[in-house]
């Protein structure tokens, strides 16, 4: 799925003004999994950890379908998220505002995902259970 990246907020709840997708890269490689919370259109929370938000660029992130049907189902009904991610380094939290935009099946982003989700699921001892995107 492709997002569309809002505006940031520290986990703390300070409004972090112009910070781009390229000043958290760090927190976007994957290191540390990352809760993301959805909303049905009927007003039900849903919150379930991501293996990585990955970067796509300066504005948009993209996450796997891996075990989130629920989430999947809410964004299509109501497009917008949070997920909280994590700098590995010093861990510093940032809360990202996120609307849904697409789903891609493949291509180049699909591929890359596909395989850095692969190398995650083999690197964990999960390479039986993950799915492909």
């Amino acid at each position: 799925m492709a997002w569309t990246f809002a505006r940031r907020r520290c986990a703390r709840e300070f409004l972090i003004e112009h910070l781009s997708l390229d000043a958290i890269r760090d927190c976007l490689e994957g290191v540390v999994p990352s809760p993301v919370a959805t909303c049905s259109s009927e007003g039900m929370p849903n919150v379930t950890y991501v293996s990585q938000v990955h970067f796509v660029d300066s504005s948009h992130v993209a996450l796997s379908f891996q075990f989130f049907n629920k989430t999947r189902n809410n964004v299509l009904g109501n497009p917008r998220a949070s997920a909280i991610v994590v700098d590995p380094a010093t861990a510093q939290q940032y809360r990202i505002d996120l609307e849904y935009e697409r789903t891609e099946q493949s291509g180049p982003l699909f591929e890359n995902m596909k395989a850095k989700l692969a190398g995650i699921a083999s690197h964990t001892g999960m390479s039986g259970v993950f799915r492909s995107c």
